[in-house]
């Protein structure tokens, strides 16, 4: 099992990194290590903003993605609301191509189609 100092994490994080800088006029970024794993932060630069939340266990050699929708209660406290997720995808390609598709708005696609056929619904 490899930990947060091991440089193939380093290496695969940077990767990753580099990768997502073209959005870092439109998102802040940040890397958070746990015990059984990391996670790379994407969060919004605007007033109604979506935090997207790569993670990778250490143990597992899949990704995991989630998209959510961030909203103020009581102007102090921010909750998250899930808009999309997508697990166990299997190399850093598909990754990216994923995250593409989620940034350009397939997470929100998603979710007010589900809304949509939820009030045909009733």
């Amino acid at each position: 099992m490899n930990d947060k100092f091991s440089r193939d994490i380093q290496t695969e994080i940077n990767e990753i990194l580099s990768k997502i800088e073209k959005w870092k006029d439109y998102f802040d970024s940040n890397i958070e290590f746990y015990f059984d794993g990391w996670a790379i932060y994407l969060r919004e630069k605007n007033l109604y903003p979506r935090c997207i939340t790569i993670f990778k266990s250490y143990c597992a050699n899949t990704y995991s993605i989630k998209s959510f929708e961030v909203h103020l209660k009581d102007y102090k406290k921010e909750e998250f609301n899930e808009l999309y997720f997508v697990n166990n995808i299997s190399n850093r390609n598909i990754l990216l191509e994923e995250l593409n598709a989620i940034i350009y708005g397939k997470d929100l696609a998603k979710n007010v189609s589900e809304i949509y056929h939820n009030s045909l619904s009733k």
